[in-house]
């Protein structure tokens, strides 16, 4: 089990995101402690805010009062709604937040079923609750439940699990039913425009896809083609037709599915958040390794395309958050494979960042070799975001921001 503490500003943040997953469908409450109920016993955002209030208007000095946490067993780990509420309890208990009102929550919209808590870090008397060697003791009451529980300890768990779906494992077997589950999951939730996008989402999961077309009594046909990549991304074992694997991931399921994206993606700010997260650490000093982990704790990915002379002739970004493909040139030119290139090979010749950061010094380190598509994409998602899904790393990512500081009434 992975547990993960933060500390934010806003209360109302964090219990509307997990409100947002109950109304969705995609999550429920387990259990509350001091928390104001409707008649009938159940919740709602309202009652919970003022269940805080007393506490927050104790003390107004402490910048982020509010408690996140989030409790993520293995998803091998069968454990019932009861058996999640009890362990949220304990380790609140043990963490010293036993007597705070605080509400836990389970969230169902990945394959791991995992724990939310809110609370608060200041007592009903404005003192703010002891949080010295937090981290520490929190790691010692975790290893103490994952023996009560009998759980798969933190340690055990593999980077691949912080990837909302599985990565194909060979000696797993039923391979065909591994690439089935995961292109199935990428066609109905990802928006992309070419194959190449599709095929770009797919290489995460060591999953690749060919178009075949072909003639059979006098009639031209084009189909799908599935396989599996190995660790080096080359492929391995049989390839499957589409049609083995189900219409919905077939050739015309593919074409209405570009169609669909291209119309909901005509809308530009699908490409903001990507465009403004790519275009702020390019003005950092980083290495492209860097680049790729910090864009994968701001739920991108980043595939890069390069020729037998490790020269970038394209590059893909996967926006996890938003669910959606984009090729670097669609974005503009200026995130072109050309201008990575010469970012990363230490040539700063592309004239936007010269214009916009001609006084500072990007110092990028050369061109590194990369790892198979499906492992570097799935390496960088280890971050220290295990057991998240991407929605949760940037709540996570919001939650770190300062508070400010309250103005005076007005005169």
């Amino acid at each position: 089990m992975v547990a993960k503490i933060n500390s934010g500003s806003s209360l109302f943040g964090a219990l509307s995101y997990n409100q947002q997953k109950i109304d969705q469908g995609e999550g429920k409450i387990l259990f509350s402690n001091r928390i104001i109920q409707d008649k009938d016993g159940s919740h709602n955002i309202y009652l919970n805010l003022k269940s805080f209030e007393p506490y927050l208007d104790a003390n107004k000095r402490t910048e982020k009062p509010i408690l996140h946490i989030s409790l993520n067993p293995h998803p091998d780990d069968k454990l019932s709604d009861e058996q999640l509420s009890d362990i949220a309890q304990e380790y609140m208990e043990k963490m010293g937040y036993g007597n705070q009102p605080y509400l836990v929550y389970k969230h169902e919209d990945i394959d791991r079923h995992h724990i939310h808590i809110v609370s608060v870090r200041v007592d009903e008397n404005g003192k703010k609750l002891d949080d010295s060697y937090e981290k520490r003791r929190s790691e010692k009451i975790r290893k103490e439940l994952e023996q009560k529980y009998k759980l798969i300890p933190a340690e055990k768990q593999k980077q691949s699990d912080a990837l909302p779906l599985k990565l194909v494992n060979t000696k797993d077997g039923n391979i065909k039913k591994q690439v089935s589950n995961i292109a199935k999951a990428l066609m109905r939730d990802y928006r992309f425009q070419t194959i190449n996008e599709y095929r770009a989402v797919l290489n995460i999961y060591g999953v690749t896809v060919e178009e075949v077309r072909g003639e059979v009594r006098g009639k031209t046909y084009n189909g799908l083609v599935y396989s599996a990549l190995d660790k080096k991304g080359e492929k391995v074992g049989n390839p499957f037709k589409a049609s083995l694997i189900g219409r919905e991931v077939g050739y015309r399921a593919l074409q209405k599915k570009m169609e669909s994206s291209k119309e909901a993606l005509k809308d530009k700010k699908a490409y903001n958040r990507t465009k403004h997260m790519v275009s702020s650490l390019l003005k950092e000093q980083l290495s492209r390794k860097q680049f790729e982990k910090e864009l994968a704790k701001n739920s991108i990915s980043v595939l890069f395309r390069e020729n037998d002379d490790k020269r970038i002739y394209g590059v893909t970004f996967i926006d996890h958050k938003e669910k959606a493909v984009f090729n670097g040139s669609r974005m503009g030119k200026e995130f072109s494979a050309n201008v990575f290139q010469n970012l990363f090979s230490g040539n700063r010749n592309d004239t936007h960042f010269e214009k916009e950061d001609r006084d500072r010094n990007f110092g990028y380190n050369h061109v590194q070799e990369q790892d198979s598509p499906a492992e570097s994409l799935a390496g960088v998602f280890s971050m220290e975001q295990h057991g998240d899904n991407y929605e949760e790393i940037a709540f996570t990512n919001r939650m770190k921001r300062k508070r400010k500081k309250p103005r005076g009434p007005k005169l």
